[in-house]
């Protein structure tokens, strides 16, 4: 179907979109999950070059290299795609387009998450689940980045074990395993954060391995369980928080603070301390070939869409 090519309004930034990050919260749109206009065109992150620049807009140049997130009003599984010019960044010198495409989302969430939801801290030892995935992959990185004193990983299978490891984790467990294996893994205590994109019985079971001071966050519900709800009580006499995190509803409130983040983010990449692994690129009219991958939770990594490289 096609639409009318969509224009910069005041502070926004038209990019000439040549790659985009294909994400699960794609998939939640497609699943009604979440209700949008219709018609709607997906795409919560590119990368591409400035195409015009909205009134107001400093600091960037019409056919520059950037990266952005589209995650506000979505729209980037598309040749032109408009979005907040706070939300957007240049490129990382050096960094292959389709590589920058994969950054917006993930790092930018994962700098968020230790950052300004859990405020990790030096001498805090975190688990985080789906370690191997795109969201995860970053996740071990930034909270290494960020000086978490011991990061742990779970994976679904054993065959993520070994691509969980090369994204900063000290140890990487299979899921159903960390249960067991709390009081080895923190001294006795129990973990200080846990990050569950995962939700369903692994979001109680997280809970239940926080040490008194804890802090579940929240982000995904990538089992498709049933939901977990916590009384405020029960949160009080355990001594322990639950936070979500939503990074599309973030950046529509707070997007100078995203966008400090997602720079802080391109410059680690630039400068080696952050890696993005792209596992695969495919055209954008395969868009659902890349969408059955990542439901099937088969993939490592991050997959990139081609739309105009």
């Amino acid at each position: 179907m096609d639409l009318p090519v969509p224009e910069s309004g005041p502070g926004e930034v038209a990019i000439d979109v040549a790659y985009a990050g294909a994400n699960y919260a794609e998939i939640l749109y497609r699943r009604g999950a979440v209700d949008v206009p219709l018609p709607f065109v997906p795409g919560i992150e590119v990368a591409g070059r400035v195409r015009a620049l909205g009134e107001g807009v400093s600091g960037l140049e019409v056919g520059q290299p950037v990266a952005a997130l589209t995650i506000v009003n979505s729209g980037g599984y598309a040749e032109v795609a408009v979005t907040d010019a706070r939300l957007v960044v240049p490129a990382p010198e050096g960094v292959p387009l389709a590589t920058a495409a994969a950054l917006p989302s993930n790092s930018t969430t994962a700098i968020l998450v230790w950052d300004r939801i859990a405020r990790v801290r030096g001498d805090e030892v975190v688990l985080v689940h789906a370690a191997a995935g795109g969201v995860g992959s970053q996740l071990g990185q930034a909270a290494r980045l960020l000086g978490a004193k011991r990061v742990v990983g779970t994976v679904g299978s054993p065959a993520k074990v070994e691509a969980a490891k090369a994204f900063g984790y000290d140890e990487v467990l299979l899921r159903g395993e960390f249960a067991e294996r709390v009081g080895e893994l923190t001294g006795g205590v129990g973990f200080d954060v846990i990050v569950d994109p995962v939700g369903g019985e692994t979001r109680r079971a997280s809970y239940e391995a926080l040490a008194n001071g804890g802090r579940l966050i929240a982000m995904g519900n990538a089992s498709n369980g049933d939901d977990v709800s916590f009384g405020a009580n029960e949160l009080w006499f355990a001594g322990k928080a639950v936070m979500g995190f939503n990074l599309a509803a973030f950046s529509a409130t707070h997007p100078e603070v995203v966008h400090a983040a997602l720079a802080r983010a391109a410059d680690a990449l630039a400068a080696g301390d952050l890696r993005v692994d792209v596992v695969d690129t495919l055209p954008l009219e395969q868009a659902a070939e890349a969408h059955r991958r990542i439901e099937s939770g088969a993939t490592t990594g991050k997959l990139v869409l081609e739309v105009a490289p």
